[in-house]
């Protein structure tokens, strides 16, 4: 497979302190590359400066052999642990929110054929993520389950080609987080999505992933903690299954946990 992220020499300083050191990572387009570490270890950090929620401080990152915008772009969707939905909107406003975005300077509306395209990728996505018949409804009135569908389908509607997931099923009950292993699975084929996954769960990553990075620092000083950042430390390259066994295997964890 082709490289489609790579990571060159990146570092994250905050003043005196080194958040990450010498991360170089290529990451192929397809693959689903789950990310553990300890606390602190800088994972979140890593998924901020491929969103473009932050720059660098040294290094660079490419996409496509080209540097990546400095900001966040609609090639790349992300998902956090908490519901990032917005509680006066429906569900289908929600969704549409990201077109809305795209509209002019002090224009947060469409109109017309604009605005009937929008409701229609927005309900498709819906759809996609089994909320089809929920999409009038507002946050309030969903499970937690629910909310995380909606926060995923606002992330896909404008067909990134990253999806970046920041423990994005970490607050979810055991039953209904196998349910949405199910359903990262499936989009993760049908959409030919590329996935960074941060989580704390070694089942969940190895299960999930193609891949699994371990960040944590290579070397520490007691007397001055912040000195050294953290970088791949391991980096586990899994056989890829093909969609049937993989969809098999996340299903029959669902069934498991319920």
């Amino acid at each position: 497979m082709s490289v489609l992220l790579s990571l060159q020499n990146v570092w994250v300083e905050y003043g005196d302190k080194v958040v990450l050191e010498r991360v170089d990572l290529d990451i192929a387009e397809g693959s689903f590359v789950s990310i553990v570490g300890p606390s602190g270890a800088g994972k979140s950090s890593l998924l901020r400066v491929v969103l473009g929620q932050e720059v660098p401080t040294r290094g660079q990152i490419l996409l496509d052999g080209t540097p990546l915008a400095p900001e966040c772009g609609p090639d790349r969707g992300v998902v956090f642990q908490r519901y990032s939905v917005f509680p006066h909107l429906s569900a289908l406003r929600n969704t549409m929110f990201g077109f809305e975005c795209a509209q002019a300077p002090f224009t947060a509306r469409l109109f017309g054929s604009a605005r009937r395209a929008a409701m229609a990728e927005a309900a498709e996505m819906l759809n996609a993520v089994g909320l089809g018949d929920s999409m009038h409804l507002y946050p309030a009135q969903m499970s937690g389950g629910m909310q995380q569908r909606l926060a995923i389908a606002q992330a896909l509607v404008k067909r990134p080609r990253i999806l970046l997931l920041d423990e994005p099923f970490g607050a979810l009950d055991p039953g209904i987080r196998a349910d949405m292993h199910v359903l990262i699975t499936r989009l993760w084929e049908d959409y030919n999505l590329t996935i960074l996954m941060v989580t704390h769960d070694i089942k969940e990553a190895f299960s999930l992933g193609t891949r699994v990075l371990t960040l944590d620092k290579r070397r520490r000083d007691p007397q001055a903690p912040h000195r050294y950042g953290a970088t791949a430390v391991y980096d586990l390259p899994l056989a890829r299954r093909t969609r049937e066994a993989r969809q098999m295997s996340v299903t029959l964890d669902a069934v498991r946990n319920n």
